[in-house]
Formats: structure tokens, sequence, C-alpha cells
């Protein structure tokens, strides 16, 4: 990992939609289809997300978005590492850079929603780590077995 840059992508690229749909096919396995918010490449291209890749060279390791909830809310959205870049320390820097973009840019709090059973266990353990802890459902969510709502003051 030479040369990690993140940068805003576009969700409708061909390499952005190919770890999208990684992304959608590990949540649809993982969960009920009735509880599945991860958002595809029509949901990200909209004036209310920033959507991020992490590259390493021209290699696209990791996507994430950011969703504006509220004037100073966003929700962190479809955040995804390949599995080759797993185990590198990708995820955490791509979530470290979604932190630092939104404080620069004036939001105060950051919140997600994540699965509950043991497929998502290191995402869970990813965000809490990053100082995210769980929260009651926000937004449009209903409490849940299947979720694990969490969020960060910054």
């Amino acid at each position: 990992m030479s040369d990690l840059e993140i940068r805003t992508e576009d969700p409708n690229s061909t390499e952005a939609r190919e770890l999208l749909g990684r992304h959608l096919r590990f949540t649809r396995d993982h969960s009920p289809a009735e509880e599945c918010y991860a958002l595809d490449e029509t949901g990200l291209d909209s004036k209310d997300v920033s959507f991020f890749g992490l590259r390493d060279s021209s290699e696209l390791l990791a996507i994430g978005a950011l969703k504006r909830i509220e004037p100073f809310h966003l929700e962190l959205k479809s955040m995804h590492t390949t599995e080759s870049a797993r185990g590198r320390g990708v995820g955490r820097t791509m979530l470290r850079q979604l932190v630092e973009w939104a404080g620069s840019n004036g939001y105060s709090r950051i919140s997600l929603e994540t699965g509950s059973n043991a497929a998502f266990t290191p995402a869970r353990l990813l965000y809490e780590s990053a100082g995210f802890r769980i929260c009651e459902p926000f937004g449009d969510y209903a409490p849940s077995a299947n979720s694990v709502h969490m969020t960060l003051e910054l």
C-alpha cells in the first residue's frame, strides 16, 4: 500500500459498481430481504450522498459513502473493502478519512446501521474501535433484532 489515496468516485463507474455489487450480495446473503438497507449505485448517486473510493495507485480497494440525513448529521453507507485488501488496514484508513472529511465539512455526528449477526462482527468491531457507540435507531430505522445502530459524535 504505497500510494493510498481517497477521493470522490462515481458510483456508476465500472470499478465502483463491481465493488458495490459485492457489498450488496454480502448484505443480501446475511440479512433478511426487508432489512437490507445498503444503497445501490442509483441510491448513492444523489446530491445528499458523498461517495468515496480508496485506491492504492490505480486499484480501487474500498468504497464508502456519507449521506446527509440532517443538517449536521451524516449516515455512513455502503462501506466495503475488497477481500484482497482485508487485514491490511484499508477499511480503518477509509473510515478514518470519512470521519475526517465529515468533521472538516462541519458535521457533528455520523451514525450507521449494520447487521447484528456474526458475519457483521468485523465491521462492528472496526466501528467500535473508531469510537462509534451503540445507539437507538435514527432516521427512518425501526428497532430490529437484525440491526445494530451506532453513532459517533465528532
